[in-house]
């Protein structure tokens, strides 16, 4: 795979940052540190559609993902083009690797791991598939690691309430199942059944803890840009939990929509100028 020429690794599935449910990258983000931004979500994103590729056996995932580390860490050739734009981005910010490849690390267990047991097990998991990216973020902006626990928080409640968004789809399209629930069989129903509506609840009340753990961040953040953009997320954080209160997700969607959007983004960044 290697040289001029080679045959990509990368399997990217089109999606892109407008999908997310928080900002990327946004104007809140300091000019000159955006590109460097774009460019951890674009390695993250083109792992992640690795480790998402149904047509893929898990030990060619795990082959394609470990050949992202190797181009990151400076081998040659031009098969991972995320990888190596990341490698030139760490190279000009001074940031560590370590964020990049616990993300890896991340992707290689979705590529062979398709339940989780407990709440424990899953925030293991968070360990490397969340908490890297706010990590990243402060990191490039040269922030104390005191941010770091309420970060993790944030991210991690993140990552849950997206858990919590695709279960159905996770569970019909790749047999990947987040929610520590023994009845998976539930997930491929047309609506929540009592108990898993219980679990959903109580999933929910853990993370609306994170949640309010994360609301230090702004305070310790000291880019205003960055604590602004915190802010905000952490604003959509608790919306996009209240949705999932009200919603079904296996009914439906449940999504943050255009207001709320505009009123995190309103209420954020007061509150980030107000830190």
């Amino acid at each position: 795979m290697e040289g001029a020429g080679a045959t990509l690794i990368e399997t990217p599935s089109g999606k892109g940052a407008g999908e997310e449910n928080f900002p990327v990258g946004s104007f809140l983000i300091r000019r000159d540190l955006r590109p460097h931004v774009h460019a951890f979500y674009r390695f993250a994103r083109q792992a992640d559609d690795i480790a998402d590729n149904p047509n893929l056996a898990p030990e060619d995932k795990i082959r394609r993902l470990d050949r992202m580390g190797e181009v990151l860490e400076g081998a040659p050739g031009d098969d991972a083009p995320s990888a190596a734009a990341m490698r030139r981005s760490l190279a000009e910010t001074g940031v560590t690797a370590a964020h990049c490849h616990d993300i890896l690390t991340a992707f290689r267990l979705d590529a062979t791991k398709r339940r989780y047991r407990d709440w424990d097990d899953l925030m293991e998991y968070c360990r490397y598939s969340a908490a890297p990216v706010g990590r990243q973020l402060l990191d490039l902006h040269r922030e104390s690691r005191d941010t770091w626990g309420p970060s993790d928080a944030l991210c991690n409640a993140l990552q849950v309430l997206n858990h919590l968004q695709d279960c159905g789809d996770d569970y019909r399209r790749l047999d990947r199942v987040y929610i520590p629930y023994p009845r998976v069989e539930e997930l491929n129903l047309p609506a929540l059944t009592p108990a898993l509506r219980r679990v959903v609840d109580e999933l929910l009340d853990r993370t609306d803890a994170l949640i309010a753990t994360a609301r230090e961040l702004p305070l310790l953040v000291r880019a205003p840009g960055l604590r602004c953009e915190s802010a905000v997320i952490v604003q959509l954080a608790a919306r996009l939990s209240a949705l999932l209160r009200r919603g079904d997700p296996l009914a439906s969607r449940v999504a943050l929509r255009k207001r709320d959007f505009a009123g995190a983004l309103l209420g954020g960044v007061w509150r980030g100028l107000a830190a």
